[in-house]
């Protein structure tokens, strides 16, 4: 039916669609195509492609030393302004990726990978963590700014303020007060990224003083993690209020709340003990006094333990961002 009709002078186009075959099937019966042994054949390249040679001098143009640093449209339209014309913009896209040159062509700043900060403290006022964190004012779009600075070995907070903003003059004057009341000058102090943190009166005022200097990386909330968990304990306490009357209200809840975090809240981390007795060196007595009361306890009442008990230890080293086993260098 097919042949007859072709026969017939009618085209493949209407006797495909006549018998209901399909135009690549057609194709591929009249010129059938045995299995194929190596490479295919280059494609004979179209009668208005660009020669090499004249790839070669549009090539020439984009990369000469008047154009090299210009976007492609901006190459195009200056020579066409000259009344040069070698081809289209999107031929001259095609020459460059062809070269490996489709990538942005101007030079661009480059910036190493911020190294991740690892600080170690094998004991009170050896490494400082501070950070600002916003209170709520009475009103909506009012706040007021909480400044922390804590030892990262007892947790102990060193100092603190409230103030109506934060500023970079303030916060040089908070921090030197904290190291001025605690006649300490750590080895070195850590923040976050945060405009006062990075500011040249404290950046100076930490040289002056040959404190060094540590920050987070961009975004990076897990390289301050003493801050953070400090300010987690403060706003989830259970009278933490929804808003402050007034700065003197925001001062007020903040001085009771961290004269019990210093002398009254346990803390995990130091084995169940209050900053303040880590910071100030009483720990190991009252851990003592604690293991006599365990002691006491098993000899009354063995059956009640499995194994003797012990009184939970003072950690030897506090890490922000403890490095892996095999390469952990303890400096301070």
């Amino acid at each position: 039916m097919f042949g007859e009709l072709r026969d017939a002078d009618i085209s493949v186009l209407r006797a495909c669609a006549l018998t209901g075959t399909s135009r690549a099937t057609y194709y591929r019966r009249a010129k059938p195509v045995g299995p194929r042994h190596g490479p295919w054949l280059p494609r004979t390249p179209p009668p208005q492609a660009l020669s090499m040679a004249e790839r070669d001098r549009v090539l020439a143009v984009l990369n000469s030393p008047a154009y090299a640093d210009l976007a492609i449209p901006q190459v195009w339209a200056r020579e066409l302004d000259a009344g040069r014309y070698h081809c289209s913009m999107s031929t001259m896209y095609r020459i460059a990726r062809a070269a490996g040159q489709s990538r942005e062509r101007r030079r661009l700043a480059t910036h190493p990978p911020r190294v991740r900060p690892e600080l170690v403290a094998t004991g009170p006022g050896q490494v400082w963590s501070w950070d600002i964190t916003a209170l709520k004012g009475p009103v909506k779009g009012v706040w007021y700014r909480c400044y922390v600075v804590i030892d990262i070995y007892s947790r102990y907070v060193a100092g603190w303020l409230v103030a109506a903003v934060e500023d970079a003059v303030v916060a040089r004057d908070f921090l030197a007060d904290a190291i001025s009341r605690n006649g300490i000058e750590p080895h070195t102090i850590h923040a976050d990224r945060g405009g006062a943190m990075v500011s040249k009166p404290v950046s100076e005022m930490l040289v002056d003083l040959g404190v060094l200097r540590s920050h987070s990386r961009p975004r990076t909330s897990n390289d301050n993690p003493y801050s953070e968990a400090q300010f987690k304990t403060m706003k989830y306490v259970p009278d933490f209020p929804e808003r402050f009357g007034s700065l003197a209200d925001a001062r007020a809840f903040c001085d009771g709340f961290f004269t019990a975090y210093n002398h009254e809240h346990r803390h995990s981390g130091i084995g169940w003990h209050t900053p303040a007795s880590v910071h100030y060196g009483t720990a190991e007595q009252i851990r003592e006094q604690r293991q006599h009361a365990l002691d006491a306890a098993h000899t009354a009442h063995p059956d009640r333990f499995n194994r003797r008990p012990r009184a939970p230890k003072l950690p030897d080293h506090a890490w922000i961002n403890q490095p892996p086993r095999q390469e952990q260098t303890v400096s301070v």
